[in-house]
Formats: structure tokens, C-alpha cells, sequence
């Protein structure tokens, strides 16, 4: 590893990583990288911000950063049934931060796969919940679902009534998506035209096709090549619909294709629900002035579950090495696996890559069983080289 000069030297450190997924919080990585800190070079001031992209430990980051309330209340998983879930007000009382993954998410169901069944109900009742709150503005984050419903059962929980030839309701999935005849939104709840959504959204996929929901993010929520035809099939269908109702034709509109298509239900009804789409690392980095706390920084680590080339197309660590390009500061990323990815990371500004498992593991249980420990091992060895 090439070790610029300053690095050597360093004085202030920023620790940024996202969440590894279904093992760390954002906030439980940055406390062990920031412990082995303490054991290796405690002379070196560190600061800690937690990130997320829109998807899971996007809430806490958002608490951690500027304060508030985590919120727990009662939702449905992806599969309808009961949970408890969460969401945070911050401190002003009137926003609230909403992941999908909190009710909506995969890891809720991960050995149940089911994109053809599966919904997101139970995000459109944490809505629901924070409207009862009397909140005015809503950031949804929109990583991690389990989903292909386009948004259907977000909007079934706000009221809009999804029927079939027969007029009898539909159940607001892709397979129900298939029966849908008509839309009735005269019960849509009429509090969302003051509130204010901002969709914290890291992907620029269209709804339908060769690169849109079910296509491209299909198949790691349990479709094979036949159910992601199905799936696609029924999101086209139930986008021609809504331009019959709404008159909106969202099937090309870039980032629709996110969360397996909540925004095409959350577009079509401009004149009840205010969006505005926005990069969810570019959100988080704001309200915590990465820009101005890197300014005096040698060196940003930062990480993610996994780390591929993926990671440079909106994710936390390419908005993270953006911006650290920008003030030149070097960024070591740490993540609990690797994919594929090519020599244009380094010129990023990306100094080296580092994979924190330690050895080969036969399950996924024995990787959240190792994965504090391995983070900290490997944390406490680059520092040792440096």
C-alpha cells in the first residue's frame, strides 16, 4: 500500500462508514474502527460519522448527526404480517425519516423471498403513523426492500383503493398488480398535501425493461428469469393504468425503478404528495458538514458490507470519495466482502481496499457471530502498517 506522507503523520482522522448490512450498524462500525484507534494511535483525534444511502441505519444516522426521537410502532413485514417497526422524528418535531427497510425490507424476510408477494403495506403505515404525528416532511429511504409492488401497497395504506374487474380490492403486490382494473383515489388521506417528501433515492433505474426493477434488482430478492418477466410484466401494466388515471407516464423516469418501483405510485399523484427525489449520501453528508469536517483531515476510512463496482454508482462510499477528491484527502475503505471491481477506484482517490472477514465461512451466522471481531482485527493491522 502506497502510504502518502501526510498519513504518517496524521493528526485527525474521519471514520464515515455506512452500515454492513444485516451484521453492523453504521454506528457499531464506527465505534470499533474508532476503538482500535484508541489501542493503536490514541494520539490521533478521530471523528465519527455514521452514514446510509437511504437504506438500512439511514434513521440512525439521521438521529446521530442532528438529534430527535427513534419512534417504535406496530407495521406488517413484507408478507403482511404484524411487526414492530421504527422510525425517527428529528428534533424539529415535524420531520420524520422513514427507511423502507424498517417494514418493508428483505432482511425481514430473508428466507422467504417472495417479490411476487411480497408488499410495501407496511411502510405506507409508518407514513401513516407519522402523519398522525403531525409531521409536515417525510424523508423516505428507499434501499433494501424486498419488494416489486411499485409502490402499490404504500399508497393502498394511505387510502387509494386498488380494485379488480369486479370492483373488490386487490392485494397491493405484483401478483396483485396483475388483477388491477381500476384505481379509486378518493380516499387518499388528504393530510399528505402539506407534507413535504423527500425520497432519498441512490439508483437511477427506470421502472420497466432491460434496466429497470424487476430486471435488475429482481433477482436478489428471490425472482428467477420466469418471475422476473412476471414482474416486470405486471409493473408495466400497473404503470399504463396510472397514466390512465393520473395522467403521469412515469415508466422512464430515472430512479423509479428503485425499491423495486415505489415511486411510480408516489409521482402519479402530484397533487397530493409533494416529491422531491435527492441522492441519499449527498442528504446524510449535508446535515453532518462532512465537507467542512474533512477539511482538516488526513485520512477518511469508510465502508460497506460489500464492495464492488456497484459501490461507485450512488452508494455511500462513492459519495464519500467524491467529495473527499474534491479537498484531496485520501480514503482507505474497509468492507466485510469484495466483488469485482476495476483500477478506476484508485483513481477515485480510493488509497487501498480492505476486507474484513478473516477466513472462509460455511454460513451467514457465523459471519455476524465473527464480524465485530473481525472488523477490529482488521482495522488494528492497516493501522500497524501505517
Amino acid at each position: 500500500m502506497h502510504i502518502p506522507e501526510n498519513i504518517k503523520q496524521m493528526k485527525k482522522v474521519v471514520i464515515a462508514p455506512d452500515s454492513f448490512k444485516g451484521t453492523m450498524s453504521s454506528l457499531e462500525v464506527c465505534e470499533i474502527i474508532d476503538k482500535a484507534f484508541k489501542k493503536i494511535r490514541h494520539e490521533i483525534k478521530t471523528v465519527k460519522i455514521p452514514v446510509a444511502d437511504g437504506g438500512e441505519g439511514t434513521a440512525d444516522a439521521f438521529l446521530y448527526a442532528i438529534g430527535g426521537e427513534k419512534i417504535f410502532a406496530k407495521s406488517k413485514n413484507p408478507l403482511f404480517e404484524d411487526i414492530d417497526s421504527f422510525y425517527a422524528i428529528l428534533k424539529d418535531g415535524k420531520t420524520a425519516v422513514i427507511e423502507t427497510a424498517a417494514a418493508s425490507g428483505l432482511t425481514l424476510i430473508e428466507d422467504r423471498k417472495n417479490p411476487l408477494d411480497s408488499s410495501t403495506f407496511g411502510t405506507g403505515l409508518l407514513i401513516r403513523h407519522a402523519l398522525d404525528k403531525n409531521c409536515e416532511k417525510i424523508i423516505l429511504g428507499l434501499g433494501g426492500s424486498a419488494t416489486n409492488d411499485g409502490g402499490a401497497g404504500i399508497i393502498n395504506a394511505l387510502g387509494v383503493e386498488l380494485l379488480d374487474e369486479n370492483k373488490r380490492e386487490i392485494i397491493p403486490s405484483n401478483r396483485g398488480l396483475g388483477k388491477l382494473k381500476y384505481i379509486d383515489d378518493t380516499k387518499l388521506d388528504k393530510r399528505l398535501k402539506n407534507c413535504e417528501f423527500i425520497i432519498a433515492c441512490d439508483v437511477e433505474n427506470i421502472l420497466c425493461g432491460s434496466s429497470g426493477a424487476a430486471y435488475v434488482f429482481g433477482p436478489q430478492k428471490g425472482a428467477d428469469e420466469k418471475t422476473v418477466k412476471i414482474l416486470d410484466k405486471n409493473l408495466s401494466r400497473y404503470a399504463d393504468i396510472l397514466r390512465e388515471k393520473t395522467g403521469k407516464d412515469i415508466k422512464n423516469i430515472p430512479g423509479t425503478g428503485a425499491a423495486g418501483g415505489i415511486l411510480a405510485s408516489l409521482l402519479s399523484f402530484p397533487d397530493y404528495i409533494n416529491c422531491k427525489i435527492c441522492s441519499g449520501i449527498d442528504i446524510i453528508l449535508d446535515i453532518a458538514n462532512f465537507d467542512d469536517v474533512i477539511k482538516d483531515a488526513d485520512l477518511i476510512i469508510t465502508g460497506e458490507g460489500r464492495f464492488d463496482s456497484q459501490s461507485l454508482n450512488g452508494k455511500a462510499v462513492s459519495g464519500i470519495t467524491k467529495r473527499a477528491k474534491k479537498q484531496n484527502k485520501p480514503v482507505i475503505v474497509i468492507a466485510g466482502s469484495t466483488g469485482e471491481y476495476g483500477e478506476e477506484v484508485y483513481d477515485l482517490g480510493i488509497q487501498a481496499i480492505f476486507t474484513a472477514c478473516s477466513r472462509i465461512y460455511t454460513d451467514f451466522a457465523e459471519v455476524k457471530q465473527s464480524c465485530f471481531e473481525d472488523l477490529y482485527k482488521t482495522t488494528e493491522n492497516i493501522l500497524r502498517v501505517i
